[in-house]
């Protein structure tokens, strides 16, 4: 394998297609034998010796000490996106790269938001469950057509979103830090503020990044100005909401239920009991930080990402997604 590129692939479920990819191009990617999830930093900088680059599944947090641990690594390349586990002040100030596989996910988190609003609007789970008890008594639900949808973050997936909602004839409200006046117009989404949005909205889905001042953006206040009987959906990011609030806000009824993909106990052992409660409610629809995960989805963020690494060691024009390193 002399002359080649070592680069380590850690996350799961990456394809033979992006591995061919990174063969054509110089590349010799190394699989370890284990889940990204049991290495531990030691581990990690023995696997990742010699390596120019790292692709990134969703376990390992990059911090400053595994940056300086590992010289040779000349980018750290996200299989999703969002950079919170990468420490990209590090990654930049040591004259590397740190990649997201932006664009390869949105229409799978979008369809997933979809199918959580329609799953605990036509109460799913719960009729199912009944059935399975033997209780095939009709439990009436609420329509997702004609309803007001409010999107927090007008990103990719919350463009998205917008897209599929257009054909259930939605009132489309958004929040967004810049919003795209003319995008919304032509799109018919009304840009509004947080307290309108929430207290407008039938349905509220989340498409946020979790930054520290994004951190516990739907509180127990927020919880409480959204119109009664509203149900929340919540593919973004664990951390966005403040888990013990929604757990609260659901069992006193206030809320008609929430559809979520990811929680606060994905990254905080103790807020784990919360998630566990919150699924266990009947107008909870829950999935394990999956919404990306289709086999479609996982191809198309396997082969952004694999072209990134690719641009990256070729010293290529830098590709969407990459924070870049001064001097570059």
């Amino acid at each position: 394998m002399s002359g080649l590129r070592k680069v380590v692939v850690t996350p799961p479920n990456f394809d033979g297609a992006a591995l061919d990819y990174l063969r054509a191009h110089s590349c010799d990617p190394v699989l370890p034998a284990k889940p990204e999830a049991q290495h531990s930093d030691e581990d990690l900088r023995a696997l990742l010796s010699g390596a120019e680059g790292w692709i990134i599944g969703p376990a390992p947090h990059v911090t400053r000490d595994l940056v300086a641990a590992l010289p040779e690594c000349r980018v750290f390349a996200r299989r999703g996106v969002g950079y919170e586990r990468l420490d990209t002040d590090s990654i930049k100030a040591a004259g590397r790269v740190a990649a997201i596989a932006t664009g390869g996910n949105d229409a799978s988190v979008a369809d997933a938001a979809v199918g959580l609003m329609l799953a605990v609007g036509r109460r799913m789970r719960e009729q199912q469950n009944a059935m399975l008890s033997g209780d095939w008594s009709i439990r009436v639900s609420t329509d997702l057509y004609r309803k007001t949808v409010g999107i927090i973050g007008m990103g990719r997936s919350g463009r998205a979103l917008a897209q599929r909602l257009k054909g259930f004839e939605t009132i489309l409200l958004a929040v967004t830090p810049h919003p795209n006046l003319a995008w919304g117009e032509t799109q018919g989404v009304a840009f509004t503020d947080l307290a309108t949005l929430l207290r407008d909205s039938d349905y509220v889905s989340i498409h946020a990044p979790l930054t520290p001042q994004t951190r516990h953006l739907i509180g127990a206040a927020e919880l409480a100005a959204m119109k009664p009987g509203a149900i929340l959906i919540n593919t973004a990011r664990g951390g966005l909401v403040d888990d013990r609030a929604l757990l609260e806000a659901l069992r006193s009824g206030h809320l008609g239920g929430a559809g979520l993909d990811v929680y606060e106990g994905e990254a905080d052992p103790e807020m784990k009991p919360v998630a566990q409660a919150l699924l266990a409610l009947p107008n909870v629809v829950g999935m394990p930080h999956s919404a990306a995960s289709t086999r479609e989805g996982l191809a198309r963020t396997n082969m952004i990402i694999a072209r990134t690494v690719v641009a990256v060691l070729d010293r290529a024009e830098a590709p969407e997604g990459c924070v870049i390193a001064d001097g570059r």
